[in-house]
């Protein structure tokens, strides 16, 4: 589909204003939006600040994920613990993004996302200098959840800036990529800071988050928003969704200590599902809910949500299991860990010129199920891991296969989960994608964790950590069974009565 260049963005003041890299450029202004692919440098400075933050989060969660074998050496905590303090991210990122599309919505895409990105960039700094395990994951938690204002702001900055087509693909694909990307490198950066010590990796994001936020004000349009008040917002809605995540996710992962029987275990797994049937409740009924609940008739962005589930929540929970395994079972150093996961990183960067490209020709949901397939390859090569094989055959097939379906899979289920969806609901759709995401992650997760933790200390006489064989098959059957809803998706399906009558009419 061919479109015209109508890319002229100016801004109502007529002084340009320099951003950052120095180059001299104005802001688009509000209500602009960009339909063709010829972008102004207006237009790209502000895509390079949206998609640093995004990069940035995605960085951030990597990095201390390569750094924790260091951290446990160092505050002499368990793979328990370990757990939280990915976990705490986590949660903090999934439980805050619905309250953050909205907030975005409400409150200004602009204000948000630039308030949002600063406060993850303070809690950086100071969770750096932190040693109390339970002051660190707390401080994870705040950086999560101010993460969980960022992202929904950005992606709705993007899809109401660019017109939904070949421009609103374009912009896309080279924003999602740019968070695939930071996950993915973030292993490498996060090698090489441990190697410095692993409270570089905690400090590093700091600087670099001011230094977007100062871009920002500069290159970020203001937009006209609504007159809102405190009632405006779904504060009970916010509250109940994200206690009952946090009770699940507790109850899971303690529940291997205390045993599944345990009062308290039952009664953190009652907590939860009450509280989301409150929750329910409360969407029902609030004039403005967080969740318009009528948004998920969408079948294309409920499927996307669930892949996005099955992506993330199968990725971080290998790479959690990787990392131990390798660093604690092996002996491999920090940097050694993070460049054997190097080339999944560098197929993700590569193919992000061609994303957008891909997008507008072929179909969504064929995108994300060759990702799942890829992915789900990935993992079950690696069941076959033992202690004394070469790279080559033990984990580079499983890095290029896990490569090629993030890069696939992530701009494919961002893109089907906002495509159709009204401007003033952009940030309802891409908060409730991401916390899928996050919330996949963290169940998946924990339910790894449990498995691990559950298997003792004792050594495995293959070298294997205990219990690694049994959540290396939770993650396989993750990814197969966001595969197998996939397949569902795209099965032939009859036509109806009305979709064969309107053909007999027109032929």
């Amino acid at each position: 589909m061919h479109m015209h260049i109508l890319d002229h963005v100016t801004d109502l003041d007529s002084s340009p204003i320099p951003p950052a890299s120095g180059l001299t450029v104005a802001p688009p202004a509000p209500h602009a939006v960009v339909r063709g692919l010829d972008w102004s440098r207006a237009t790209w400075a502000l895509l390079v600040v949206l998609c640093g933050a995004l990069f940035l989060d995605g960085l951030d969660l990597s990095m201390v994920g390569v750094a924790l074998p260091s951290i446990g050496a160092d505050l002499h905590l368990s793979a328990g613990a370990l757990q939280w303090i990915v976990s705490g991210y986590v949660l903090g990122y999934g439980s805050f993004l619905l309250l953050g599309g909205r907030a975005s919505d409400l409150l200004g895409r602009r204000r948000v996302f630039l308030t949002a990105v600063a406060v993850f960039g303070v809690t950086s700094v100071i969770s750096a200098f932190l040693s109390n395990d339970l002051a660190l994951i707390s401080l994870r938690f705040v950086k999560g959840a101010s993460a969980g204002f960022t992202v929904p702001a950005g992606l709705s900055i993007i899809t109401t800036t660019f017109a939904e087509g070949p421009a609103r693909s374009r912009a896309l694909s080279i924003y999602t990529v740019c968070g695939a990307s930071g996950f993915s490198l973030g292993l490498v950066f996060g090698g090489l800071l441990t190697e410095l010590g692993w409270r570089a990796t905690f400090l590093v994001p700091g600087p670099v988050a001011i230094a977007l936020v100062l871009a920002g004000i500069k290159v970020i349009p203001t937009a006209a928003r609504e007159s809102v008040t405190l009632a405006h917002f779904d504060l009970a809605g916010a509250f109940t969704s994200t206690a009952s995540l946090l009770a699940l996710v507790y109850s899971v992962v303690e529940a291997p200590t205390r045993g599944w029987g345990d009062p308290l275990t039952i009664a953190g797994l009652l907590v939860s599902a009450a509280l989301m049937a409150a929750f329910l409740v409360i969407e029902r009924r609030h004039e403005r809910p967080l969740v318009r609940l009528g948004i998920l008739r969408s079948s294309a962005l409920v499927h996307a949500n669930l892949s996005a589930a099955a992506m993330f929540g199968g990725y971080v929970s290998f790479q959690f299991i990787v990392t131990l395994y390798v660093q604690d079972s092996l002996g491999w150093s920090p940097l050694g860990m993070a460049m054997a996961f190097l080339p999944a990183g560098l197929i993700v960067v590569a193919s992000a010129p061609r994303m957008g490209a891909l997008l507008e020709r072929v179909n969504t949901s064929v995108l994300i199920g060759l990702g799942l397939a890829a992915l789900l390859g990935g993992y079950t090569l690696f069941l076959r891991v033992g202690p004394h094989m070469a790279y080559v055959s033990f984990l580079l097939p499983t890095m290029l296969l896990l490569g090629v379906g993030f890069a696939l899979c992530f701009p494919a289920v961002n893109a089907q989960a906002t495509t159709g969806v009204a401007d003033h609901e952009q940030g309802l759709a891409s908060g409730l994608l991401n916390t899928s995401m996050q919330i996949g992650g963290a169940m998946v997760l924990a339910i790894v964790t449990a498995i691990l933790t559950s298997a003792g200390h004792h050594k495995t006489t293959d070298g294997l950590l205990p219990g690694m064989d049994t959540a290396l098959g939770v993650v396989v059957g993750v990814s197969l069974a966001g595969l197998a809803l996939t397949a569902y998706r795209l099965r032939p399906r009859r036509a109806t009565a009305v979709e064969q009558e309107s053909v007999a009419l027109v032929g």
